[in-house]
């Protein structure tokens, strides 16, 4: 049986991210890959130790591969996929928890209400429940 922890369902959630972002954006997959990974440097999302290949961004996109996903990716995917005017949501719960664990994990936030209120207006909706779950999250977090 799955686990059903939010960290569980961000996890399963990041190969769905990854691969929306891969098929939205434009170029074969090495230049995607080359284009995450220097997107993170220069964002300061992350520090990839090396910049990936195209098989590798296919890969982390299979269901399944959560765990093996590094979190500056998913982190510059959901930073790029914010910024695409194809106004994309999460397709699934899972992808919703990915996407509101990598909002608020890319910016900081007063609070909750604040977070939401930063997100484009057609993620509002989508990324509520899952943004109230993060916020949860990150603030245990701090308590340890």
């Amino acid at each position: 049986m799955p686990q059903s922890g939010f960290y569980a369902k961000v996890r399963r959630g990041l190969p769905a991210l990854i691969d929306q972002w891969r098929r939205l954006g434009q170029g074969d997959a090495d230049r995607l890959a080359l284009l995450l990974a220097e997107t993170a440097r220069v964002a300061k999302l992350g520090d990839p130790d090396a910049t990936p290949d195209g098989e590798t961004l296919a890969a982390w996109s299979e269901p399944g591969t959560g765990d093996e996903v590094p979190l500056w990716a998913a982190r510059t995917a959901t930073f790029l996929l914010v910024q695409m005017p194809a106004r994309s949501v999460p397709a699934s719960d899972d992808e919703a928890c990915a996407w509101a664990y990598c909002w608020l994990r890319n910016r900081d936030f007063d609070d909750v209400a604040a977070a939401e209120h930063a997100l484009p207006e057609h993620l509002r909706e989508p990324l509520t429940e899952a943004l109230k779950a993060a916020w949860t999250d990150r603030q245990g977090l701090r308590l340890v």
